[in-house]
């Protein structure tokens, strides 16, 4: 099968290494460093699907047309990156690999002839240097079906990501988007500190600032009538304690995630940005909780202040001290 992933950073390399590796003829979008990096010495993966190089044609826009599209973009850069593509696109099947909310919505916009699928990558990969992507929790991705996709689209393209890497299929790709939302928690105290995922949640003042933000966010979700759905074995009915629960008992959520991400210090997809002097995706992950609380004339405290660390730490470069985060987050 012909396929074009937008956007071959640690996500979109994942799913352009292993497919080329099946046999699939890939070409990948990409752009800088890690454009050079792929045309002179391909794409490397490695980590916890084996080790893979592959050669694959790279460009800053697709020149062929696919039969069908992989977006793994970050969330601010999709509008842009669909509508350089959009000629090779229209009415193409295309999964949206992205955090946070509104991926399908702006696909749709842009592509509104495509059936479009929704994909959540569950599995942690790092992308540090260019031309390199490592994998460092080797999870299943989530697919389910959005605007124009039917079940017999869904099936095969769950048929052929799954063939290179494992897949689960959801009938509420809604749902598990916004259970996904709030365990991309764990990414923002790593991109204000400096400090990787399990670091964060194994010290216990950051851990309840974590864990603050997730109770926050599944409060909101509950007000606004928001049902989460089943992703990485952890069901929307425990995703819903958490807003429930106190603190304590709350934060047995983040020690479950740290525990599977295994030992590899995972950074998070924030703080990789961070490092490359990127933006992140912030206002697409807790962002998402404070624009949708406001929407309903709710509070979302925690949530507005690590939104603005997050900035801070982006405008300035200087991550900031722990004891600091501490303060400057208050329960």
């Amino acid at each position: 099968m012909r396929i074009g992933v937008i956007g071959a950073g640690a996500v979109g390399g994942v799913f352009a290494a292993l497919l080329s590796a099946q046999g699939h003829e890939v070409e990948v979008v990409a752009r800088g460093r890690q454009l050079d990096a792929i045309r002179a010495d391909g794409l490397h993966l490695d980590g916890g699907w084996g080790d893979h190089l592959v050669y694959v044609q790279a460009g800053e826009a697709l020149t062929s047309v696919p039969e069908l599209a992989i977006l793994a973009t970050k969330a601010q850069d999709a509008a842009t990156a669909l509508a350089a593509n959009a000629a090779r696109l229209d009415g193409v099947p295309v999964l949206v690999v992205q955090n946070g909310l509104g991926g399908l919505r702006v696909a749709h916009q842009e592509l509104p002839r495509s059936p479009l699928l929704g994909g959540l990558a569950l599995f942690a990969a790092s992308y540090l240097e260019p031309g390199h992507v490592t994998v460092t929790g080797a999870n299943p991705t989530v697919i389910g079906a959005g605007p124009g996709a039917d079940d017999a689209l869904l099936r095969t393209v769950a048929d052929v990501v799954g063939a290179a890497l494992p897949v689960e299929v959801t009938r509420d790709i809604v749902g598990a988007q916004w259970t996904k939302l709030l365990i991309n928690h764990v990414n923002a105290l790593p991109a204000i500190t400096g400090m990787s995922v399990q670091e964060v949640i194994a010290d216990a003042p950051l851990r309840r600032i974590m864990t603050a933000s997730m109770r926050e966010t599944a409060r909101v979700a509950r007000r606004t009538g928001v049902r989460f759905g089943r992703v990485q074995g952890i069901s929307g009915a425990v995703i819903g304690l958490v807003g429930a629960l106190p603190l304590a008992l709350g934060s047995l959520l983040p020690r479950l995630l740290a525990r599977r991400m295994g030992d590899v210090p995972n950074p998070g997809s924030t703080l990789q940005s961070i490092r490359r002097g990127q933006p992140t995706e912030i206002d697409f992950l807790n962002g998402a909780v404070v624009e949708h609380a406001r929407a309903a004339g709710l509070d979302s405290p925690v949530n507005d202040r690590i939104v603005e660390l997050v900035h801070e730490v982006e405008r300035t470069g200087e991550f900031i001290a722990r004891d600091d985060v501490i303060r400057r987050i208050p329960l």
